[in-house]
């Protein structure tokens, strides 16, 4: 690959330069151009992505867009530091580094009717330094295999320490820079892992209940969303009386996820109505294994299914 296909309105010094250069003498890059086309979003990232390594920068989704048939029209993939610099300290003292520096370095990607996904225009320069060497870091390149989850469980219920797994892994990729995820990384899943791993029993003894009261009263609901390993990820459920309390009291509802969590560091998530005596009444709950958007998605879904599709306003409680 020839240099003048690296373009950058920042200034390359000599490591920068032979850096690149040993990821070019490495393989070839793929630069991206206008009139490419892809079969599935997945691939026209994975494109990108891997042009982003090459290089040395993360990326990350900055748009999308859908039509009025709910199918998929536009989307952009970016620079990871795009946006401005926000500061996010809690105090002045101590305050958090922000890594944005506003780069408008992007692919523009466009839904065709046949189902290809076109790329329509590009910008290529960035307002950054960037570095092969540390592609391996940013957080769009750590990924896990199965394989290796598999691994890092056995290990955690043989008593293996995450330190020793993770050297084990190394030796056999032949070095860190060969490893596609860091021992951050996999610390991060096993506590993930442990978190979703129910004592003996448990799983099944949840199920039992749930089957007992749906028996007793038909207006019991309940949903179990399980990962792809089957294992328990977020619960919700509600009775017959909260279905019919939310009936009478769904003016305003108060969803909080600081109130309490269980034995297996679930955040407990319990929907509250207000009465006409302006007492507290109990409209559902939820245990959920993470507080990102994907499960409040799938959180708040289950409620509307739960509630005959009938719309409320939530105020949600934010723990400070």
């Amino acid at each position: 690959m020839e240099l003048a296909m690296i373009e950058s309105c920042v200034p390359l010094n000599d490591n920068d330069l032979q850096e690149l250069g040993d990821s070019s003498n490495s393989k070839e890059i793929d630069t991206p151009q206008v009139g490419m086309h892809f079969p599935s979003e997945e691939e026209a990232r994975d494109f990108y992505k891997k042009y982003a390594q090459g290089l040395g920068f993360g990326i990350s989704k900055m748009y999308s867009k859908k039509g009025d048939d709910g199918q998929q029209k536009y989307i952009s993939y970016g620079c990871s530091k795009n946006g401005k610099s926000v500061y996010k300290g809690k105090s002045s003292f101590y305050p958090r580094p922000c890594s944005k520096t506003d780069c408008k370095a992007r692919i523009n990607i466009k839904v065709q009717d046949d189902g290809l996904f076109l790329i329509n225009s590009i910008h290529l320069e960035h307002n950054h330094p960037l570095s092969p060497r540390k592609s391996r870091h940013f957080r769009c390149n750590k990924v896990l295999d199965s394989q290796t989850k598999r691994k890092l469980e056995l290990n955690d219920q043989a008593g293996i320490t995450l330190s020793k797994s993770f050297q084990s892994f190394v030796a056999e990729a032949g070095g860190y820079e060969n490893l596609s995820y860091d021992e951050r990384k996999c610390r991060n899943y096993v506590v993930e892992a442990r978190r979703l791993r129910l004592g003996h029993g448990d799983a099944k003894a949840l199920n039992n209940y749930f089957c007992r009261m749906q028996s007793r009263n038909s207006d019991f609901f309940y949903t179990i969303d399980v990962d792809e390993d089957c294992r328990i990820r977020n619960i919700f459920w509600a009775d017959a009386r909260c279905r019919a309390s939310y009936e009478y009291f769904s003016d305003v509802i108060t969803f909080d996820t600081t109130y309490l969590t269980n034995s297996y560091d679930m955040p407990f998530a319990p929907f509250v109505g207000v009465n006409h005596h302006g007492e507290s009444v109990l409209l559902g709950c939820g245990l959920i294994s993470s507080e990102d958007s994907e499960t409040f998605i799938w959180l708040f879904k289950s409620w509307l299914t739960c509630m005959r599709g009938r719309t409320l306003i939530i105020a949600y409680v934010f723990g400070i």
